[in-house]
């Protein structure tokens, strides 16, 4: 093991110093002398969330699994650290090798959630690295920063910080990329030409070789590449087979609990339910199994690997898998052998489900989850739920009569064409949840005598490549309205000791929303924030309002542009140029129908004509099949 980075001394200071000191089970340790590229892997929050997170167990096990690239972790000290290494000057290092990030070829930072913005800058001033990629010179003295994740089909709010960007799934390209990179470095060509070269690679966005131009209102007036041979548009890259790609049979296990302590199998990707307000059911199109087979395989390596005592079922819906039963008849055979846990989120609760889980939970049941979104069925139509009141009573039925007496339901209070009877809907769908325990089980069997029904709504953020795209949010104070007028609405309800209401920040919803649909305007806005204090902002008691309502004014920016406003259907979107997989058109489409109350039917069921078949994969080709076409 290397030496650390950091004394004794300090580590003893800190709250939690294993975060830093790495060389936990499964870690990839290599010798500097057979790799020539090091790329830093980062995920800008504090260990215990970046530890949780597939997305980077996946790319660190492709990265480490290519010859001559050893792939590290890194990510952001927590506040303590942080203050040590200012004063100190220790630069951020990797958590194999302890070695200065700037000295890397590569710093990959995943964008999950817009309100870790400013904790990449965070990653970058630790790391010694220039905020701008203009100032880092025209050599290969600092890293290639590269962005990737949900967030980079947006990139533009953070486009100055950043050399590239991966748009789509990092299984294809980036060996491609990578090997790219060593020919220029080899054959000692300037930074600006390597990046040139990368943004023809398809799915790679350079943002420096683009130029944006904004009418007096500033709506944008055009997007458009600075030189020729640079693609106007980038189209999302997408694993085609997710059976055979990369998988991490040996995921690293931290030393202490993380968010998500757990052996996580991925058992497909996509949905088919087209949920209007949802950004990953349509960014992660066509839906793609993988192989019941090769998942009870992988399942046992992996737990063989770990030693951990609880695995989980990673998709957006987890029911629509079609090998679902199978899968989870050998798991729950092979997991009792071994005294392991099964964990299955994303579940729609029907009887199967409960059947399921009363057989996978131990017997202390606990709570089940609902996520109905909206309080009416007008409004559920309106998002495309396609989830009726009927079936989630029926539910909340067969829950009770299994033994369950908690019930969390998730909601969204600002949705477009909400009204107060919508919001009153939430009141009056709790309430005959809980009236539904009083009525189907008999007093003699009521464990403590009742029912815990806990409600909970966040606010709604649209989100680009969705039918939402288009639509205004909620201002601050319109958001606390809506929550008060729900607790009120409960507080009148029959069963309201039963009920439990809570609700997210208002605020910080605000300031989502302003960074999900921004321009590249906001790259100034985000670094003076940071000047100013700001990181951590995904964290509720370090989040500094007043500090961001400021600097967007200071900057000459409204944030009442960026979300109070309905865009019009002709309206050049700050991330237009990338083509996420779904048309524009669909989307009109559905953004249309939405105002309607018209729902569509799931991709089972129906194809939508939503784009994605181009891809031919995954559900797209087997409808094409049906048909008798290839």
């Amino acid at each position: 093991m290397s030496q650390l980075a950091l004394s004794d001394e300090i580590l003893l200071k800190v709250e939690k110093p294993a975060r830093y000191i790495g060389n936990e089970v499964n870690a990839q340790i290599k010798q500097k002398s057979e790799v020539d590229v090091r790329f830093a892997m980062c995920f800008p929050d504090v260990y215990e969330i970046g530890m949780s997170h597939l997305g980077i167990q996946i790319l660190y096990d492709m990265f480490n699994s290519m010859e001559g690239v050893w792939c590290e972790r890194v990510y952001s000290p927590w506040l303590d650290l942080d203050a040590i290494m200012r004063e100190e000057k220790i630069p951020l290092f990797a958590l194999e090798s302890q070695d200065p990030i700037k000295n890397f070829d590569w710093l990959g930072i995943t964008l999950q959630y817009e309100m870790c913005y400013t904790n990449i800058l965070q990653i970058l001033d630790l790391a010694q690295i220039p905020l701008l990629s203009a100032d880092r010179g025209d050599d290969f003295t600092y890293p290639i920063v590269i962005g990737g994740g949900p967030c980079s089909y947006n990139p533009e709010p953070i486009a100055d910080f950043f050399d590239l960007f991966y748009i789509g799934e990092g299984e294809t390209r980036y060996e491609e990329l990578i090997n790219l990179y060593r020919q220029c470095r080899d054959a000692h060509l300037s930074r600006r030409e390597f990046l040139r070269r990368a943004a023809k690679v398809p799915g790679i966005y350079a943002p420096s070789f683009y130029e944006v131009r904004y009418h007096p209102d500033g709506t944008i007036a055009s997007f458009e590449p600075t030189e020729e041979g640079i693609p106007a548009t980038i189209v999302k890259e997408i694993e085609r087979n997710v059976t055979d790609t990369y998988y991490p049979m040996k995921p690293v296990v931290p030393y202490i609990k993380v968010t998500q302590d757990r052996v996580v199998l991925e058992i497909q990707r996509g949905c088919i339910r087209g949920c209007r307000f949802c950004q990953a059911g349509q960014l992660y199109r066509p839906v793609r199994e993988r192989d019941v087979e090769t998942l009870k395989k992988y399942a046992l390596e992996m737990l063989k690997s770990t030693g951990q005592e609880e695995i989980t079922l990673s998709s957006l819906s987890s029911s629509d898998y079609s090998k679902l039963p199978e899968l989870i008849d050998y798991l729950m055979e092979e997991c009792q052998k071994q005294h392991v846990n099964i964990s299955l989120p994303s579940l729609r609760i029907d009887a199967f489900s409960l059947d399921v889980m009363s057989k996978v939970q131990d017997v202390k049941k606990s709570s089940l989850t609902f996520a109905p979104e909206a309080g009416s069925q007008r409004l559920r139509n309106v998002i495309n739920k396609g989830l009726t009141e009927e079936a989630i009573l029926q539910g909340s039925t067969l829950a009770f009569l299994g033994g369950w007496t908690r019930v969390k339901l998730y909601f969204m209070l600002g949705l477009p064409t909400e009204t107060p009877e919508d919001i009153r809907g939430i009141a009056e769908l709790c309430n005959k949840i809980a009236a539904t325990f009083f009525e189907v089980v008999p007093k003699d069997q009521r464990v403590n005598g009742k029912v815990q029904i806990v409600a909970s709504t966040s606010f709604f953020v649209p989100k680009p490549f969705t039918p939402f795209q288009w639509a205004s949010q909620c201002t601050k104070e319109e958001f606390l309205e809506k929550a008060y007028f729900t607790r009120n609405a409960i507080s009148e309800q029959l069963n309201q000791k039963s009920i439990k209401y809570n609700w997210h920040e208002a605020d910080a919803s605000v300031l989502e929303g302003v960074l999900a649909r921004g321009d590249r305007r906001l790259s100034e806005v985000l670094l003076k924030v940071y000047q100013k204090g700001c990181f951590y902002d995904a964290w509720s008691e370090y989040y500094k309002h007043d500090v961001w309502m400021q600097t967007i004014k200071e900057c000459g920016l409204s944030v009442e542009f960026y979300t109070h406003r309905e865009r019009s259907l002709d309206e050049i979107l700050p991330w237009d140029f990338i083509d996420c997989g779904v048309s524009k058109a669909y989307l009109k489409r559905e953004w249309e129908k939405a105002k309607q109350e018209q729902i569509s039917e799931n991709c089972k069921l129906k194809c939508q004509g939503c784009g994605a078949a181009r891809f031919g994969t995954g559900i797209c080709r087997e409808h094409f099949q049906a048909d008798g076409e290839e």
